[in-house]
C-alpha cells in the first residue's frame, strides 16, 4: 500500500473537522450554518479521499456516521433496525451510473422491478414504533443507532395516528419519516416570533427540527407540525411488504401520511423526466419544502440482494439532489408594514428577478437588527433565495460591488400609516406603532381576529375584509357586530345567501370563550397558549383587566414582559372603550373550565403518561388545570404525583424509582372533584 501524501493526511482531517462541526450544528443545535450544496461537496471530497487512502478512513468519520451524538435532554432510544443515509445524484448522468453500479449487482432483475420515485422532504426525520397498532415511542434519528425520545411532541402532531386505521398490523414495527411545516404555518410562526421579539426561523426545516426538541411538547403542539412516513421496518429487519409501492400504499390504508407526486418508473429515463417535472414545475406550488426527490428500487427482494454500502447507505436508494435556487438583483429600497399588533416590519423592494422560476420582487427583512447585522444598505447588490423554494429571503448584500451610492437605512421614528410615535420595548428587537387604533393595524387585526385559532367566523376571508374596509362599514372589530345582511348584498360578489351565512357566522363568534377573543384581540406578546393561561386563571375579562401588573406576572407560564404587555393594552382607554362596544354587542366575557380560586391541586406538579381508560391526554389536563394544578412532561423529585395508564413506559419507572405517588385515572378523578381534605399535601412523595 501506497504512503499517503502529508498533505492528504491534513486535508482528510480537516474535511473532518469541519464536517463533524456541521453534522453537530445540523442535528444537534438546528442552526446550520454549512449550506446543503456545500455540506455535499466537502463529503464527496473526503469519500474520494478514504477511497484512494483507506488507511486514513477511521471510526469517527462523518462517512462512517449518520447524524450526531444524543443530547443529555431527551433519554435515549434504540433503533429497531439503523436508520441509514442516502447517497447524492445531482445530475443525469450520476443516477444512471447508480443504476449501472446496481446492475453489475442483480443484473437484469432491475429492470424487471422499476423504481419508485418521492418527494425528499426537507424536514426532521422520525422513527414511530408502533406496537399492537400503537404508538409507543417516537425518536430523532440521532446517530442512527439510537435517537432522542421525542414521543410527548410527536404525540402533538395531528397528522401522526396515535392508533392505525385498519387490521393486520404487524405486532411491532417502526415506521419512518419526516416531520415538516407548510409554507404558511412557517409564516406565522415567524410573523408571532417578530411580534414576540424573539429570532425567527432562517427556514421551515430549522423550525420544524427545533420544534421536535421543546422540552415542553405544549410549545410543539402550537406549531402546524405535519408528518410524511416513507418506510417500515421490522424488528428483524425485514419489510411489511413486496415492493416500496406496496409499503407506500400499506402506510396509506394505516392511516399514515404519505407524499404526493410518487410514482413508479420503468427505467432510469422515466425517474430522470419525473425529477425534471417535479425541480422545475412542481416544486414552485408545492406547499412544503423539498430538496430532491428520491428514487428507490421497487422490489423488496432485490432491495436485500443489494444491501448496504459502507455500513451507512443503502444500494438500492439515491437521493436525486436538486439545485438551489438563489440570485442576486439590486435592493431599490426598504419600505416597512404595519401589523396587526401594530408592529413594523421592514421588507424589501427589489429589482424583479427571476429565482427559481418564480419572479420575485418582495422579500421580508424581519427587523431592524437583522438589517444592521447584515449591514444592508438600500442600492446594494443583494443574494436572493426562495427559502423552502417559495418564500423569498434576502440572504446579505454582495460587498465586492458596492460604489458609495448605497444608504443605511433606519426605522422611521414616527409610524408611516398614521404618523405616531414609534417605540421599542425593554430588549424586544421589534419596532411598534403606538397607537392601538392606527389604519394600519386593521386589515391584518381583522383577519387575525376572524381566524380559525381566534373567533373562528367563517367566510370572513382576506378578500371579505378588504371590502368591508373599502367600504367604510368597519373600522375595528367591535363594528363586525353590526354588519347587517343588507350592506354586505350591496357589496360585488356577495349573494343573499352568502350575505346571510356570514352574518349568522359573526353573530355564533359571540359564544367564544374569553380564551379565543383575547388572542383574537392581537395583545402584544399574548399567543394562543398566554391567552389560555390568563383567562383559565381570571375566568372573566373583568378580573384580568383589574389585575396588575404584578398579579398578572404571577400567573404561571406569564412571566413580567406578557404580564407589563397586557396590563399595558388595558390601561389604555382605547382598548376600555372598545371592550365595552363588545360587551354592548353580547360577546361572552368568561372562560368556561377556568382554574378554581383554591382548587384541590393548586399547589400541584402533576406528570400524566400513558393511556387512560377513558380521558384523551388534553382532557386529563384540563382536569387538573381546572383544579389548580399544574401538568409537566417529566419527572421530578418536585412532581406531586404520576398519572399512569396503559403503557405508561419510562415516566412510570422513574416516578417509581424516586419515590413519586403514582395514581390511575379513578383517583385523578376523585382528587380533582373531591376538596383538599382528599388529596396528599402538595409537594410530597
Amino acid at each position: 500500500m501506497s504512503a499517503v501524501p502529508d498533505t492528504t493526511t491534513q486535508r482528510a482531517a480537516e474535511l473532518k473537522r469541519v464536517l463533524a462541526r456541521a453534522q453537530y450544528e445540523y442535528y444537534v443545535l438546528d442552526q446550520p450554518a454549512l449550506s446543503d450544496q456545500e455540506y455535499d461537496r466537502l463529503f464527496r471530497e473526503l469519500q474520494a479521499i478514504e477511497e484512494a487512502y483507506p488507511g486514513v478512513r477511521a471510526d469517527d468519520s462523518p462517512t462512517q456516521r449518520v447524524g450526531a451524538p444524543v443530547q443529555s435532554a431527551f433519554q435515549p432510544h434504540r433503533h429497531l433496525v439503523r436508520m441509514l443515509s442516502l447517497d447524492n445524484a445531482f445530475d443525469q448522468g450520476e443516477l444512471e451510473a447508480w443504476e449501472q453500479s446496481i446492475e453489475r449487482v442483480v443484473g437484469d432483475a432491475i429492470h424487471r422491478s422499476g423504481y419508485t420515485v418521492e418527494l425528499k422532504i426537507d424536514g426532521a426525520a422520525i422513527a414511530l414504533t408502533y406496537r399492537d397498532g400503537v404508538l409507543v415511542t417516537a425518536t430523532t434519528r440521532g446517530d442512527g443507532t439510537e435517537g432522542e425520545d421525542v414521543t410527548a411532541n410527536v404525540r402533538t402532531i395531528r397528522g401522526v395516528p396515535l392508533r392505525l386505521m385498519g387490521s393486520g398490523h404487524p405486532p411491532l414495527l417502526e415506521i419512518r419519516g419526516e416531520v415538516y411545516l407548510p409554507f404558511a404555518g412557517f409564516e406565522r410562526m415567524n410573523e408571532a416570533r417578530v411580534a414576540a421579539g424573539e429570532p425567527v426561523y432562517v427556514n421551515p426545516r430549522n423550525a420544524a427540527a427545533g420544534s421536535m426538541r421543546q422540552l415542553d411538547s405544549s410549545i410543539t403542539a402550537q406549531r402546524p407540525l405535519r408528518f410524511f412516513g416513507y418506510a417500515a421496518v421490522l424488528p428483524d429487519g425485514g419489510v411489511p411488504a413486496k415492493s416500496q409501492w406496496e409499503l407506500l400504499e400499506t402506510l396509506a390504508s394505516w392511516g399514515i401520511p404519505v407524499a404526493p407526486h410518487r410514482a413508479r418508473c420503468h427505467t432510469i429515463a422515466e425517474a430522470t423526466a419525473w425529477a425534471h417535472t417535479i425541480e422545475h414545475e412542481t416544486r414552485a406550488v408545492l406547499g412544503f419544502a423539498i430538496d430532491g426527490g428520491v428514487v428507490k428500487v421497487n422490489d423488496i427482494a432485490l432491495q436485500d440482494e443489494l444491501g448496504i454500502r459502507n455500513d451507512r447507505t443503502p444500494r438500492w436508494a439515491v437521493a436525486r439532489k436538486f439545485a438551489p435556487d438563489m440570485a442576486v438583483t439590486r435592493l431599490n429600497k426598504i419600505e416597512v408594514n404595519v401589523g396587526r399588533t401594530g408592529v413594523l416590519t421592514p421588507f424589501a423592494v427589489l429589482e424583479p428577478v427571476d429565482v427559481g422560476g418564480a419572479t420575485v420582487t418582495y422579500a421580508s427583512l424581519h427587523n431592524a437588527d437583522q438589517i444592521a447585522a447584515k449591514d444592508l444598505r438600500e442600492g446594494d447588490s443583494v443574494q436572493v433565495v426562495r427559502a423552502g423554494d417559495v418564500i423569498p429571503y434576502v440572504l446579505g448584500p454582495v460587498p465586492e460591488k458596492r460604489d458609495g451610492t448605497e444608504r443605511p437605512w433606519r426605522m422611521p421614528e414616527l409610524c408611516p400609516r398614521c404618523g405616531s410615535e414609534v417605540r421599542r420595548f425593554g430588549d424586544d428587537v421589534a419596532s411598534y406603532c403606538t397607537n392601538v387604533a392606527c389604519p394600519g393595524r386593521q386589515l391584518e387585526g381583522l383577519v387575525h381576529f376572524a381566524a380559525k385559532e381566534a373567533m373562528d367566523i367563517d367566510g370572513l376571508s382576506y378578500a371579505r375584509i378588504q371590502q368591508l374596509l373599502d367600504a367604510g362599514y368597519v373600522h375595528d372589530v367591535a363594528d363586525l357586530y353590526d354588519v347587517t345582511v343588507e350592506q354586505l348584498v350591496a357589496l360585488d360578489r356577495f349573494g343573499r345567501k352568502s350575505a346571510e351565512n356570514l352574518v349568522a357566522a359573526i353573530a355564533a363568534s359571540k359564544q367564544q370563550p374569553l380564551s379565543r377573543l383575547l388572542f383574537g384581540l392581537g395583545v402584544r406578546h399574548v399567543g394562543a397558549q398566554a391567552a389560555q393561561l390568563l383567562a383559565k386563571q381570571y375566568g372573566t375579562l373583568d378580573a384580568m383587566m383589574a389585575a396588575s401588573p404584578a398579579q398578572l406576572g404571577e400567573v404561571r407560564g406569564i412571566g413580567d414582559i406578557i404580564a407589563a404587555s397586557v396590563a399595558s393594552w388595558f390601561a389604555d382607554p382605547t382598548v376600555q372603550a372598545l371592550m365595552e362596544r363588545l360587551r354592548g354587542r353580547g360577546l361572552r366575557l368568561d372562560e368556561p373550565n377556568a382554574v378554581q380560586a383554591d382548587g384541590p391541586l393548586t399547589g400541584f406538579t402533576v406528570v400524566i403518561t400513558g393511556t387512560l381508560p377513558t380521558l384523551s391526554r388534553g382532557d386529563a389536563t384540563a382536569l387538573v388545570e381546572r383544579a389548580g394544578g399544574r401538568v409537566t412532561s417529566s419527572v421530578s423529585k418536585k412532581t406531586s404525583f404520576v398519572v399512569a395508564g396503559e403503557e405508561a413506559g419510562s415516566k412510570l419507572d422513574k416516578a417509581r424509582e424516586l419515590g413519586v405517588e403514582v395514581i390511575d385515572e379513578a383517583e385523578l378523578r376523585r382528587r380533582t372533584d373531591g376538596g383538599r381534605e382528599q388529596t396528599v399535601t402538595a409537594g410530597t412523595t
